[in-house]
């Protein structure tokens, strides 16, 4: 178990989420101060959470569940409805541990980092390996991203800033070959991560399908196909449109997570609750800020919390 995953600042979490909270979630706290529970609440409930990129079906699927614990339990008081509602959002967004999900049998842990282009993804597994550092933990970078030199040349430079070895083949090579080589070279190291770059080219999905299809056959005849873990990287500044582009992205590539970048940019951080329920998808970490250490492990119960404090995070 990667239990130093659960170390993160409860203050990364709240600074992340706090766009989100003083435009949209803070108002949600609010609407439970009132003296009783009626339909006027319900649907100003609801009006909130779309509007915060829940997402019509989730908004909806929570609601139904509150109503119906409301009912079940007679529950006549605001607070005590606040409280299920915290369970029921929770209840979507729960599955996904990072310490249980990233956790390996034999090490190196192998994280494939996929995303459309321009999401943050190299900023991304800076922060991934900054965050694996931090804990002691020896990382290795690899730049598959091939098609572009620029991605080549952002990792490479995110790599001397963090003083980690980058693995790297000319402009144009097969990404299998770089896969191979930084496997090779993390298990000669005796590395406890490595983080291989993909392409995201998303217009491509065939070819893009294909290509991750072959590192993770390389990855497996080096006896390493149990430790490979597929990261997606998200734009939370795009919201729904950030979440179509995803669910396309999901049809041509088996993900085993979500690293959310960018979070604390947006004041619709409800999107995480949408990528949960509607892209069958546990959110692992989220972007905190622009330093390499504003990362935190996602703790869904952390984030429903910080989300529905005061406005100013009471």
């Amino acid at each position: 178990m990667l239990n130093f995953l659960r170390r993160r600042s409860k203050e990364k979490t709240d600074h992340a989420v706090k766009k989100t909270r003083q435009t949209w979630f803070g108002r949600v706290s609010s609407l439970f101060n009132r003296s009783q529970l009626d339909d006027d609440l319900w649907d100003e409930l609801e009006e909130l959470l779309i509007s915060a990129d829940v997402g019509v079906s989730t908004t909806v699927g929570v609601l139904d569940n509150l109503k119906e614990r409301v009912k079940q339990d007679n529950i006549s008081e605001p607070s005590e409805a606040l409280d299920i509602l915290k369970q029921e959002m929770v209840n979507v967004i729960q599955p996904g541990d990072p310490a249980d999900v990233l956790s390996v049998k034999e090490p190196p842990l192998v994280l494939l980092v996929v995303g459309v282009n321009g999401v943050g993804k190299t900023t991304s597994i800076a922060k991934l390996a900054h965050l694996y550092m931090d804990n002691d933990k020896q990382v290795l970078l690899g730049a598959a991203d091939t098609y572009r030199a620029a991605a080549t040349e952002q990792l490479q430079v995110w790599g001397k800033r963090l003083d980690i070895d980058v693995i790297a083949h000319r402009s144009g090579a097969d990404p299998g070959a770089v896969a191979y080589d930084t496997l090779q070279a993390g298990k000669a190291r005796g590395s406890d991560v490595v983080i291989i770059d993909t392409a995201g080219r998303l217009h491509t999905r065939f070819n893009l399908m294909e290509e991750l299809k072959k590192i993770n056959s390389v990855i497996r005849r080096q006896g390493s196909g149990d430790s490979v873990r597929t990261l997606l990287t998200l734009d939370a500044t795009t919201g729904q449109n950030g979440l179509a582009q995803a669910r396309s992205f999901v049809e041509a590539v088996d993900c085993d997570g979500v690293f959310l970048a960018k979070l604390d940019g947006t004041a619709k951080g409800g999107v995480v609750f949408a990528i949960a329920s509607e892209l069958k998808l546990p959110v692992l970490y989220i972007g905190t800020g622009e330093q390499p250490d504003d990362i935190a492990a996602f703790d869904a119960r952390e984030f429903v919390e910080s989300l529905l404090a005061s406005p100013d995070g009471r």
